[in-house]
């Protein structure tokens, strides 16, 4: 934790603002206290040990735009339809970056943000971008602020919730450390309130977690995680080989030093492809692809590509670029990944081999229908 070098930190909206609605000030300026500090206590540590890596690197994950847009537009409570989510994200989403801009500026550093949906990052060019922009906003020294585009996503392209954004984001940065903070100041084996509860303070594996009651509820009430999505943030992480620490954010300090607070998940797994793990957790399937017994076995045993002879079925509407399921006869999911047809094209593709097609329909269909580089497998 001490040496890690750039590093995702996660804030929840119960962390930032009150339960009737916009920000706190002191809570934003107590968070970036913590994160300025500890860049600039690094950055003084590299120099003096005449080190050019420059120190540390901070991308934070901010929840907080639509509590923060409540109470500007006389709402007493968090919209439950979408279309007036995105109204208070539009209004909340500029308090919240001038509020960090305002607060970090005490310090000398700048912000920038950066607004993402799971429609952006699961694509091949989009991803090289976010990436791109993330890593040269980082080289110039400033603080990446990063929130799910509320404004404009829709149900079906949507994160869900930060928890699950920050750790995609801490991969697709290549973070060392993801810390997730914030009210409850670790994992608990039951309702931290209930007497004889204790904070478990590692957890080196799915096994350690068998039989602990998760709360799904935060008590402040403006977010839409708790616990079970930051458990599952975690996983995710972990599974990619980045280490999580979850606490308060009145912990933050010790978090950010390597001093051991709150709980700790150890690395489960290694850092594999990057739009990959956007497309196992973080893209919502806009059709499926029925394989043959033959294609199933292709896909899961040998990683092929699918291509269309493996096809037996079609389900959805779907558009070239959007991902999908593949499924076996029986209805299982076994795969998912990005399809180079739409769903219209397809039912005259099934069976046929890519040199019949290409000389029927033109050179445009001599290709997969799914190349096995935009193809994860599910796990069972």
């Amino acid at each position: 934790m001490r040496d890690a070098r750039r590093i995702v930190v996660k804030i929840g909206s119960s962390s930032l603002t009150t339960a009737a609605g916009g920000l706190d000030a002191d809570r934003v300026d107590a968070l970036v206290d913590v994160v300025a500090r500890h860049l600039a206590a690094a950055g003084t540590a590299a120099e003096a040990a005449g080190s050019g890596d420059g120190g540390k690197e901070v991308v934070l994950v901010s929840s907080g735009a639509i509590a923060a847009g409540l109470a500007p537009l006389g709402l007493d409570r968090r919209p439950r339809d979408l279309a007036r989510q995105q109204a208070a994200a539009s209004v909340g989403q500029g308090l919240l970056v001038a509020r960090y801009t305002a607060s970090f500026a005490r310090y000398g550093r700048r912000v920038g943000q950066v607004l993402l949906t799971s429609d952006d990052t699961s694509r091949r060019a989009h991803y090289r971008n976010a990436y791109r922009t993330l890593d040269q906003l980082l080289a110039m020294g400033a603080v990446p602020i990063v929130n799910e585009n509320d404004t404009v996503a829709t149900d079906e392209i949507r994160f869900g919730d930060n928890d699950r954004l920050a750790a995609l984001v801490a991969h697709l940065v290549r973070a060392e450390l993801l810390v997730l903070l914030s009210d409850v100041d670790g994992l608990y084996d039951g309702n931290p309130a209930t007497p004889g509860t204790s904070l478990i303070r590692e957890v080196r594996g799915p096994g350690d977690l068998e039989g602990v009651e998760i709360g799904s509820a935060g008590r402040a009430g403006v977010g839409t995680g708790g616990m079970v999505t930051k458990v599952e943030a975690a996983r995710i992480a972990a599974a990619a080989g980045i280490p999580v620490v979850l606490t308060s954010a009145t912990r933050a300090a010790d978090a950010l030093a390597g001093r051991p607070v709150g709980t700790y998940f150890h690395r489960t797994g290694r850092r594999s492809a990057g739009r990959l793990l956007w497309l196992a957790h973080a893209s919502t399937p806009r059709g499926a692809l029925v394989l043959d017994d033959g294609a199933v076995r292709a896909v899961v045993e040998r990683r092929t590509s699918l291509l269309p002879a493996g096809l037996a079925g079609v389900e959805g509407e779907f558009s070239a670029g959007d991902p999908v399921e593949l499924k076996d006869v029986s209805g299982r999911a076994v795969a998912r990944g990005l399809v180079n047809f739409d769903a219209r094209e397809i039912p005259r593709l099934i069976g046929r081999s890519t040199r019949d097609l290409a000389r029927e329909l033109g050179p445009a269909y001599e290709r997969e229908v799914v190349h096995r580089d935009d193809l994860v497998l599910l796990r069972p």
